[in-house]
């Protein structure tokens, strides 16, 4: 498996808050969801990786 990238992202706080309480309610990590919700946006755009 490759090597997760890090970053810094700085959230409004209310996009935090929302952000975490889905993550609650997915019984996902805040950076868990973060990851899904990028996903699921690129999906949708036709733009989705291809897995290495």
């Amino acid at each position: 498996m490759a090597e997760r990238k890090k970053l810094l992202l700085r959230l409004d706080p209310v996009v935090h808050d929302a952000i975490a309480k889905w993550a609650a309610d997915d019984l996902r990590s805040i950076n868990a969801q973060i990851e899904f919700a990028l996903r699921l946006a690129l999906e949708q755009t036709g733009r989705k990786p291809q897995q290495k």
